[in-house]
């Protein structure tokens, strides 16, 4: 019987590429989403899409009624979102708090739910000078934990924990994947600011790939 896995599916690309890999290496992909109250929250119709085309199963969370103890961050607040890179002190702002022990959590409880043996989750190089919750010590602890949390062991994996957005999307393009289907920017607008944070990264990922990202920029610095 082929092994079944749950994916953090945010919609953004990095999620993205990540559910493709793992049907690319033949695992029967459970696709898990959540709604926190990212302001961002267009990157969930993205995900809903992409399971609906693959046949994916999706679950859709809704978990805003935790927002007071996932409180003060930019993307789940008022507060102006910073611009430029994810290195800047200012970027910690969009650290939203505890929310990667949240959603394993709940994705674990779901794998056991759902027979698979691992969650996948899309943290990466890039992160791990801003969130805590995004570097190896914290997935190597999360692993340890949710495999004796249950009696059914499950195992947390994060394929792109030792790579940074530009290898992540070269991985994608080596399986054709099409990014028009994800939604990077952290304002929830028409068209990707190319301002924050997370549309810089991802453009300069496009750029060290030498590809055009197929998204609509209101600019691009």
């Amino acid at each position: 019987m082929t092994e079944t896995v749950v994916v953090i599916y945010s919609g953004g690309m990095d999620s993205f590429t990540l559910l493709h890999l793992a049907r690319a290496r033949g695992y029967q992909v459970h696709a898990l989403s959540f709604n926190y109250g990212q302001r961002h929250v267009r990157e969930l119709d993205c995900a809903r899409q992409v399971c609906a085309d693959l046949g994916i199963p999706h679950k859709e969370i809704d978990i805003r009624a935790m927002s007071e103890v996932m409180s003060g961050s930019s993307l789940t607040s008022d507060t102006e979102v910073p611009e430029g890179h994810y290195e800047e002190d200012s970027m910690k702002s969009t650290v939203v708090p505890n929310r990667n022990m949240i959603l394993l959590s709940l994705a674990t409880g779901y794998a056991v739910t759902a027979g698979a043996s691992e969650v996948w989750f899309g943290a990466h190089g890039g992160d791990h000078a801003i969130y805590p919750d995004c570097r190896p010590e914290f997935v190597e602890k999360m692993d340890a934990v949710c495999r004796v949390a249950n009696y059914e062991p499950v195992g947390i994996e994060a394929p792109f924990i030792r790579m940074d957005k530009g290898e992540i999307l070269a991985e994608g393009l080596k399986l054709g994947l099409d990014y028009s289907q994800t939604w990077t920017c952290y304002n929830g607008r028409d068209k990707a600011c190319g301002r924050c944070g997370s549309c810089v990264e991802r453009l300069e990922a496009f750029a060290a790939n030498a590809v055009t990202d197929p998204l609509e920029y209101e600019e691009q610095v």
